[in-house]
């Protein structure tokens, strides 16, 4: 599944160009553009594989040009080192800005992930513009799954920014000003619930590692609680997912180390030692390894709360760092294995693991499930709540609900440790409206200078530069 990936020379030289300056539509530099490649249905593949590939981002191993965009491999940077979760080893450089709570406005990984989402939305759109080469029958498909790849970078664009500009199709000479307007945040959800709206009516569930009909359904349950509307929508979307044949997985280990389980809703894919497809995040989770390692480290509340109530998720979500006792890591996506935990490496060098990353599985919508059905405060449906949340309980080693009563503390402290390090805590404490409260305290007892505006990231100065000052900037940056 993972070679997806593979895309041909020809077309990577063609989307080189978008990563530059002008990366929502880069002018021309050659014959040979978006708007005169694409003849055959053939060739409009390589750009629906290529959308994929934006998402997998680049590892440092091939970073040679200042331009690439890393995407998904520097997301945990600005999601769970930005919650209660996970903190740099050193406290140094541009990564502690994340942990606590000083980020600048030239932050590089701040840039690299905005620019890396706005990358991907040029790719979908490449695909939506070429539609007209596709057959009758593929073409719905390929639009589907075109619009299912853009409504994930746009979420995560309007959960972390706020009102972003919004670009619906390759950018003309004449609509320049579009990529640097910041639209309200309320229609860029009725966008990207319109994008999903489609993918998850023209899709299926043959892929994971490509879109897929419960993938696109997940996600619309989560953009349905996230704006806390619709939540008997977001309750049936669940239950459409939950009778889809994915699974949990018996062993916890295997989710992660079992790739391409039927857990997975949507993962990315990677393969080991090779630099074009391998990625390099797993690594800097490491003591002394890679490029910045030492980052993404298990805070003290975190282990607190995985010993409270992670049964047997918790020895597969952290362990005592190996060559520095007082320091925890991650478990989940070690590159180069643990033989005590009976895990395996994924690579000859850790620096091209072949870890894939998970954006979505099956226990996430479960819990979801049950925060719709509360939400909703659908009472018939309390039964159904509390099986899916003792779903996850029992699969870990617990015993179900004490009282069988599910209140949000409890419904969030199971999310965090069913989830934890996978990049949903920040996202979670925002939706379940407790961010400010939670990261405050977090904050006091650590030291650190959390305010309400840190609830979103800074817009990239060079962006804001760039759009000669079109681009307005988020409160207190």
């Amino acid at each position: 599944m993972k070679n997806i990936y593979k895309i041909t020379l020809l077309l990577s030289f063609l989307i080189l160009a978008s990563c530059g300056d002008e990366y929502l539509n880069p002018v021309p530099n050659s014959v040979i553009n978006s708007a005169n490649y694409y003849t055959t249905e053939e060739q409009l593949e390589t750009a629906i594989i290529n959308m994929y590939d934006g998402i997998q981002g680049t590892n440092v191993l091939e970073d040679t040009d200042s331009d690439k965009t890393h995407s998904v491999q520097y997301e945990y940077f600005i999601t769970e080192m930005r919650s209660d979760n996970t903190r740099t080893k050193a406290s140094e450089g541009e990564a502690a800005e994340f942990e606590n709570y000083s980020i600048q406005t030239g932050n590089g990984i701040v840039a690299d992930y905005y620019k890396s989402m706005y990358n991907i939305i040029f790719r979908a759109n490449v695909v939506l513009e070429n539609l007209g080469v596709a057959s009758e029958a593929n073409a719905p498909k390929f639009e589907a799954e075109a619009k299912f790849v853009r409504a994930y970078a746009y979420f995560n664009l309007v959960r972390l920014w706020g009102d972003v500009p919004l670009i619906d199709e390759l950018i003309k000479v004449s609509n320049t000003d579009k990529q640097f307007t910041r639209v309200p945040s309320s229609q860029i959800y009725d966008f990207i619930v319109s994008d999903l709206q489609v993918a998850a009516l023209n899709l299926d569930n043959t892929h994971i590692f490509r879109a897929s009909k419960r993938a696109a359904q997940a996600m619309l349950a989560k953009v349905y609680l996230t704006r806390g509307t619709n939540y008997v929508e977001a309750q049936q979307l669940c239950e459409e997912v939950m009778m889809s044949g994915a699974t949990l997985q018996i062993n916890f280990k295997d989710i992660f180390y079992n790739e391409g389980n039927n857990e997975l809703l949507f993962a990315i894919g990677y393969l080991p030692d090779n630099a074009l497809d391998s990625q390099n995040f797993s690594t800097e989770m490491l003591n002394a390894v890679g490029r910045q390692s030492g980052l993404n480290y298990v805070t003290t509340e975190a282990r607190a709360a995985l010993d409270a109530m992670g049964g047997n998720r918790t020895l597969y979500s952290y362990r005592q760092d190996p060559t520095q006792p007082s320091q925890y890591q991650v478990v989940k996506f070690l590159p180069n294995g643990d033989a005590n935990l009976g895990i395996a490496p994924t690579s000859n060098d850790p620096r091209s693991a072949g870890n894939d990353w998970i954006v979505l599985r099956y226990a996430d919508v479960l819990l979801m499930h049950v925060e719709a059905i509360m939400a909703g405060q659908t009472s018939t449906s309390a039964q159904a709540a509390l099986d899916s949340f003792e779903q996850i309980r029992l699969r870990a080693g617990l015993t179900g609900d004490a009282d069988g009563v599910i209140t949000k503390e409890e419904l969030l402290d199971e999310r965090r440790v069913e989830l934890a390090f996978e990049n949903h805590r920040f996202f979670d404490l925002v939706r379940f409206g407790v961010a400010q409260s939670t990261l405050s305290s977090f904050s006091t007892d650590n030291g650190y200078s959390f305010t309400a505006t840190d609830l979103l990231l800074p817009i990239p100065q060079r962006e804001i530069n760039l759009s000669n000052g079109l681009l307005t900037q988020n409160p207190g940056y």
